[in-house]
């Protein structure tokens, strides 16, 4: 490819709207456009990469036996009211209506269609296990789009499904996936973990998620290689505290603090730290308002405390008018001693002594609580994000916590559509047994900015060379006034794209500098440059992408050493 002819403008200024790496850098090297917000027109380089990574996805999911097929973007209302999810899924659905006014949405994902597609076409257990997958167009309505691809609203993503006719079939399509996602992931070079999570709207018995590890990741993932442990630290299970809990030393004194609504102005007015301090949230309950009890240092895992019975789903933290109601004082002040509504204690509550905690009454809190004393003791519940240095589950270890950017996501559904959505075949008793599914996505479009994110300099992209929309940046110097440069430029592009290469001509009539800045920014894994002094030494000047230095090499070598690089 010519660039003259690619049609390709990439920016010097940072544009303000863009947040993270990702976006800025997708932004100034020409790969996307904004049209709206959270919509993006990809243009001929971002097309480029967005195409490779498609092609692996394709590859290792055709290699895992999966059948490809391509249904609606928009879905009629009905197979969501069937399953049960038109009221559930909230304002992430865009709906509209047709001429007749018949209710549609644009599909956020395809759970509903695929099961009606396999309820029509599989009649037996002899059918099974089925895997059909597509990549797809999906539209989800992000209260707050940001982070350009990353957080869009419309994006590209590949979904499968996989039929089983039971658990053990289920079991078997889930591991095969979990098989053929590793194998994506490394073919594209990037450095990730999968991880358990929490199965969230799409439902479930069983989720883990592929993360691709970067700084600027949304997602905290909690993993510890001793133990062979990874989960999204929304999942991550915390576990009571060894020992047995310090006799107390203190007498239960009430004391003023006044507007210390906040864990931190606790600890300046009364001289303590956060783990002495025990805080209450009162939240919605199914029965009425229930009260969370975590150590001040803490921080309230939703989607743990949603699991609670008797905890409202979503989680929601009650009004200060409710606070009042229960507690008889400001919000900020709310303790466990005297409180006359169900509290549930995290684990980590279950050693402390001595500590410090709201007296349900405003502007004072009680010093030297204990429990057992001031606290009647009670059985406690998982209900914090873990931290680094928490144990493992398998307590053969310690946590640690790194970011991570979610690219793809398995589920075992089990019968929770097919059960809903009578999506049943005979099973070799002639009798009728309802289906097992299986849900495995990945985001294609996410996978583009996740790698950025995860490979980036100063200067610009630096792409896995799978994901690198051009092997190779050809670079002649001043080729429009040498002749000689010009020939041999354009022997060297026809050589380079005979051999199997894909090469980007920089045919520019500009100077030296803003060539090796675009290419540097574009990340182009390879450069060559051609200029007259290097003609005459029979030399090339040749440039990993990652290296520091640019290399002189004689033609021959240098045109070994880049086709041994890409093409194996």
């Amino acid at each position: 490819m010519r660039f003259s002819e690619f049609s390709l403008t990439t920016l010097k200024e940072v544009p303000a709207e863009a947040e993270i790496v990702s976006h800025q850098l997708m932004l100034r090297a020409g790969l996307i456009r904004r049209l709206a917000s959270g919509l993006f027109t990809w243009m001929p380089l971002g097309l480029r990469v967005l195409r490779k990574v498609e092609a692996v996805v394709r590859e290792e999911m055709d290699r895992a036996g999966a059948l490809e097929l391509l249904m609606p973007a928009v879905q009629p209302a009905e197979l969501w009211q069937e399953s049960g999810r038109w009221d559930k899924y909230g304002p992430l659905l865009l709906r509209m209506q047709d001429r007749h006014q018949r209710d549609y949405c644009f599909g956020p994902t395809h759970e509903e269609v695929i099961t009606d597609v396999a309820r029509k076409e599989l009649r037996s257990y002899k059918q099974l296990p089925v895997n059909y997958y597509q990549i797809q167009t999906k539209f989800r309505d992000e209260i707050r789009p940001r982070f350009g691809v990353m957080r869009s609203r419309e994006f590209i993503m590949k979904d499968a499904y996989s039929f089983d006719i039971d658990e053990a079939g289920l079991e078997a399509s889930y591991q095969k996936m979990h098989a053929a996602y590793t194998a994506i992931f490394k073919r594209l070079g990037l450095i990730f973990r999968v991880v358990d999570a929490d199965s969230g709207e799409i439902g479930g018995s069983r989720s883990q998620e592929f993360h691709v590890l970067a700084d600027s990741g949304e997602d905290a993932i909690a993993y510890c290689d001793d133990d062979n442990y990874a989960a999204n630290i929304e999942s991550a299970a915390t576990l009571p505290p060894e020992g047995t809990r310090a006799a107390a030393t203190a007498e239960l004194t009430k004391v003023e603090t006044p507007a210390a609504r906040s864990i931190d102005a606790l600890c300046d007015m009364l001289a303590v730290t956060a783990q002495q301090t025990l805080k209450t949230l009162i939240v919605e309950g199914t029965d009425g308002p229930v009260a969370l009890a975590l150590r001040g240092d803490h921080e309230l895992n939703a989607v743990k405390a949603q699991k609670i019975p008797g905890v409202a789903t979503p989680l929601t933290m009650a009004d200060a008018e409710t606070v009042r109601k229960v507690t008889g004082c400001e919000p900020g002040f709310a303790g466990p001693i005297g409180l006359d509504i169900p509290v549930f204690y995290d684990h980590a509550t279950a050693n402390m002594a001595d500590f410090v905690c709201g007296a349900n009454e405003s502007d004072m809190h009680y010093t030297g609580t204990n429990i057992g004393r001031d606290i009647e003791a009670v059985a406690t519940v998982d209900l914090r994000n873990v931290v680094s240095g928490d144990p493992t589950p398998g307590g053969n270890g310690t946590l640690s916590i790194t970011r991570g950017i979610e690219v793809g996501h398995i589920f075992q559904l089990g019968d929770k559509y097919s059960q809903a959505m009578n999506a049943t075949v005979q099973d070799s008793e002639g009798k009728d047994s309802v289906m097992s599914m299986g849900c495995y996505g990945i985001g294609i479009t996410r996978i583009v900015g996740a790698a950025i994110e995860q490979n980036h300099d100063d200067n610009g992209i630096v792409w896995p060379a799978p994901l690198a929309p051009f092997d190779v940046v050809l670079v002649p110097i001043n080729m429009h006034r040498s002749d000689t440069v010009r020939e041999a430029a354009e022997a060297l592009y026809e050589e380079l794209q005979n051999a199997g290469l894909d090469v980007l001509f920089d045919d520019r009539n500009t100077r030296p500098g803003v060539m090796f800045a675009d290419a540097e920014l574009i990340g182009v894994p390879h450069r060559l440059v051609i200029s007259e002094r290097g003609l005459q030494a029979g030399e090339l000047e040749y440039r990993q992408r990652s290296d520091e230095e640019s290399r002189n090499l004689k033609r021959e070598a240098a045109l070994n050493l880049l086709k041994e690089s890409v093409i194996s």
